[in-house]
């Protein structure tokens, strides 16, 4: 079994702060179909030290009552290269909420389906892939200091 927990790209995150601030300041447009960041969201990443993997199950903890939807990027974006395309963001995404009345120790709620699905599409991307981004939006009044998240995979042993 391999959990991987998913890490902010500090840089990466303000890379792409500083091109939705700079087109705003100077009241320029972005390119046809760009997908610019929004306040609520950062990029984060997984890096695959394996790369035949089977997913498993998603590892999501919020500590208080919001949402977080978790939407991968494809292997066309090359973020030191190119702006983010609305193109390169793949479907389904993971989405993970908390609503108050949960108790403390409650999981976080999500659609199986949809969530099996992205992680298993995740496990073929990995096959090619060392690294991987993604963009987490966090609403609702949850925030990336109340957000733990994993995914955890079996290594095909072949």
């Amino acid at each position: 079994m391999s959990l991987l927990p998913f890490s902010p790209d500090a840089h990466l995150t303000e890379v792409m702060r500083q091109r939705a601030q700079s087109l705003q300041q100077r009241g320029g447009k972005r390119q046809d179909g760009e997908r610019l960041l929004r306040p609520h969201e950062a990029i984060y990443r997984l890096d695959f030290s394996q790369q035949a993997l089977r997913f498993t199950h998603w590892g999501v903890r919020l500590a208080r009552s919001g949402r977080l939807t978790v939407t991968a990027t494809s292997q066309l974006w090359t973020p030191d290269l190119t702006h983010l395309m609305n193109r390169q963001l793949l479907e389904p995404a993971g989405v993970f909420w908390r609503a108050e009345s949960d108790g403390d120790d409650t999981p976080a709620h999500h659609y199986e389906a949809e969530a099996q699905e992205f992680g298993e599409r995740i496990a073929e991307m990995a096959k090619v892939r060392k690294t991987m981004y993604f963009l987490l939006a966090f609403e609702e009044g949850v925030g990336p200091d109340a957000v733990a998240c994993s995914i955890s995979f079996q290594v095909d042993q072949k």
